[in-house]
């Protein structure tokens, strides 16, 4: 399957990336690629087969959660690079 340069550029400006010339060609044959194969995993026949988000029966083995004391304010306001006022400065995004 093949896609467009626009293509490859709208979805590396949803992904906030910038690409030059070289990297959109390469981008764009390489997501046709990815695009082909899953387009060929599509003409299985799947019935009867249960969906699985692993391939091993796997368990989630998660501690249980517990009350601590927080971190005190100004030790971790002390290693932020631009503090303001009483919290972390974001930058803003464009």
């Amino acid at each position: 399957m093949a896609i467009s340069n626009d293509d490859v550029l709208h979805v590396a400006r949803l992904a906030r990336l910038r690409l030059d010339d070289d990297e959109v060609g390469r981008m764009r044959e390489q997501l046709s690629t990815i695009l082909g194969h899953v387009q060929e995993l599509s003409k299985l026949d799947l019935a009867g087969v249960e969906p699985t988000a692993h391939a091993l029966d796997v368990a989630n083995s998660v501690r249980p959660d517990r009350a601590r004391p927080a971190w005190p304010r100004e030790s971790v306001l002390r290693e932020a690079p631009d503090p303001a006022d009483g919290g972390f400065r974001v930058p803003p995004t464009a």
